[in-house]
């Protein structure tokens, strides 16, 4: 069997593997994470444009017209943007009962299809019956908690020090 050795760089910055309480590296990066990046993203969106505030069903393409009004937005930071937007709660709610799409100026994109409806209902459906059944096992932990905090009341005033 052949070892492989670890290729040691003794560039500035870097450190070598024979001490390792040195930090990996010495700047320090200020880029926030992708998802603050997002969100900071999507209340940028809402703030510019109507259909991000009243949550209306989104033309189908809408990234592309984003990406062709500012061309410096980031890719990745989009995309999380839109999908934390499509995901929300009053977006879905907005998608169940839609007829149009609708374009960044807010202008007619087209119909929103049945099978569009219909997958928006089913994802509220699924989080509502998620939500009910962590309510469920909460009261139920509470209860086994309440329980047991009881019982153990009942041996210290039978087993506890009388004075």
């Amino acid at each position: 069997m052949r070892r492989t050795r670890a290729v040691v760089s003794f560039q500035p910055g870097c450190f070598c593997l024979q001490n390792p309480y040195v930090p990996l590296m010495n700047t320090v990066t200020t880029a926030p994470p992708p998802a603050q990046e997002a969100r900071n993203l999507l209340n940028t969106l809402q703030e510019k444009f109507q259909v991000f505030r009243d949550h209306a069903p989104l033309a189908i393409g809408i990234d592309k017209q984003l990406l062709a009004q500012d061309g410096s937005l980031n890719r990745k930071a989009l995309r999380l943007a839109l999908g934390m937007h499509t995901n929300s709660y009053r977006y879905l709610k907005s998608m169940e009962n839609a007829q149009q799409r609708f374009n960044l100026d807010g202008s007619d994109a087209g119909t929103v299809p049945a099978e569009h409806r219909k997958h928006a209902a089913d994802i509220l459906r699924e989080r509502f019956k998620k939500e009910v059944a962590r309510r469920k096992a909460q009261k139920a932990a509470e209860a086994i908690e309440k329980q047991r905090a009881e019982k153990l009341n009942q041996l210290v005033q039978k087993f506890g020090k009388k004075n």
